[in-house]
């Protein structure tokens, strides 16, 4: 198998890549980077493949922390080592600047990449789209609505909004709530945090927005509030219907299934069609998929990704939407910001980057100090903190600059 720097040549179906001596093949070697939720979910499934096979965990933990040696001879916490014996690399971590370490040295040996890792896509996804074939894989809300949407564009709708149903949100939580919520779930903390006070939402929407050229209809989203999901859905296109692209947004409904769902229009010719196919009588058509299984679904689009070199969604070349740090409590000079996403400290707000060009992605606030005095509910600016460098970092100075360099095209 040749992998040219001009793209990844994809192996013939079934997905098994020649191996280089005796003419026999092999399974595609998966490297997984994380030990979360997702990743753990994912390694178990990949037990019972015949086409994949799993080569290397890679984790930021030793093996003493963990509580049982479940592959434990696989993890390593070296990322050429995994790179080395993998195909394709599946991140998931959650985490923009962890992630682009590994996207780097992974489009170094050129191999293709899959995430689940929407906070990276989000910050750093527009630069190394080019330079790789990087793709956000099916089942999170991002990849699934990118998959529905190209159905029901294949059957002639039009998308006015791409939407999610969430049950609950609480901007400022307090922690012995995220403790039990965490520990009943069988998610870590900032998982549970992240979920809880929209951030992850905001972060979600916004890659839908830039991967599928949408738009918001203000900063943080409506999110509103329905007693179902398809009259919440009906709304918001009530509210698109004179925006000049589709929109992302959510509503919360607290007895929804995790559901993604698109509103569309139809040619006036399909009405009656449309009608005695149940979607009613337009001009809004209410499309759904009424689940997500995360790591079930991600192989879906590793062997997508294999068969045809297509991503099924990444940040896009020219994104809108950043995701800024909003102040939870006061933050005063010199306080010391471990993490951004999950973190008591701030949380994530969808916003146009050439509203707030200088707003500090949640993303990147890791292990760095606040510079000046911020108030609650202030958006944090890039002078306000001491960001580390890293490839992160350079990869959202990219990501501002195209989308900056995008708005003034469109302004003139």
């Amino acid at each position: 198998m040749q992998r040219g720097r001009s793209g990844w040549t994809p192996p013939r179906p079934p997905f098994v890549l020649p191996l280089a001596v005796m003419g026999v093949e092999r399974p595609i070697r998966i490297g997984v980077s994380g030990t979360g939720f997702v990743s753990t979910g994912l390694c178990r499934f990949l037990r019972g493949q015949s086409s994949f096979v799993l080569t290397g965990i890679l984790t930021r933990r030793s093996n003493s922390s963990f509580a049982d040696t479940e592959w434990e001879s696989l993890r390593t916490q070296s990322i050429p080592k995994l790179v080395d014996k993998s195909d394709v690399i599946i991140e998931c971590t959650g985490d923009a600047v962890w992630a682009a370490d590994v996207v780097e040295l992974a489009f170094q040996a050129e191999l293709p990449v899959v995430t689940m890792n929407a906070e990276f896509q989000v910050v750093a996804g527009t630069y190394y789209r080019e330079q790789g074939l990087l793709s956000e894989s099916e089942g999170d809300q991002p990849g699934s609505l990118a998959m529905l949407d190209q159905e029901v564009r294949s059957m002639g709708f039009s998308p006015v909004v791409y939407g999610s149903q969430k049950g609950f949100l609480d901007p400022d939580p307090d922690l012995a709530t995220m403790q039990y919520w965490a520990s009943r779930q069988g998610l870590s903390l900032a998982k549970t945090i992240s979920f809880t006070d929209g951030t992850k939402v905001q972060i979600e929407s916004a890659l839908v927005a830039n991967g599928l050229g949408a738009n918001i209809l203000k900063p943080g989203l409506l999110g509103l509030s329905h007693t179902t999901t398809r009259a919440g859905a009906r709304e918001l296109a009530d509210r698109a219907k004179n925006h000049r692209q589709p929109i992302v947004d959510y509503v919360l409904q607290d007895q929804g299934r995790g559901e993604i769902f698109i509103v569309a229009t139809h040619c006036e010719h399909q009405k009656a069609a449309l009608s005695y196919y149940k979607l009613g009588r337009g001009p809004f058509y209410y499309l759904e998929k009424p689940y997500h299984l995360v790591h079930l679904e991600i192989i879906k689009s590793v062997e997508r990704v294999l068969r045809s070199g297509t991503s099924v969604l990444n940040n896009g070349s020219n994104p809108s939407i950043g995701v800024a740090a909003v102040a939870k409590r006061a933050l005063q000079p010199g306080t010391f910001l471990k993490q951004g996403i999950g973190s008591f400290d701030v949380r994530g707000m969808a916003v146009n980057i050439q509203d707030e060009p200088d707003h500090v992605p949640i993303g990147l606030l890791d292990n760095c100090e606040v510079q000046r005095a911020i108030a609650p509910g202030e958006l944090l600016k890039l002078c306000d903190v001491a960001l580390p460098e890293s490839r992160a970092s350079r990869a959202w100075q990219f990501t501002r600059k195209r989308a900056l360099a995008a708005s003034k095209s469109c302004a003139a």
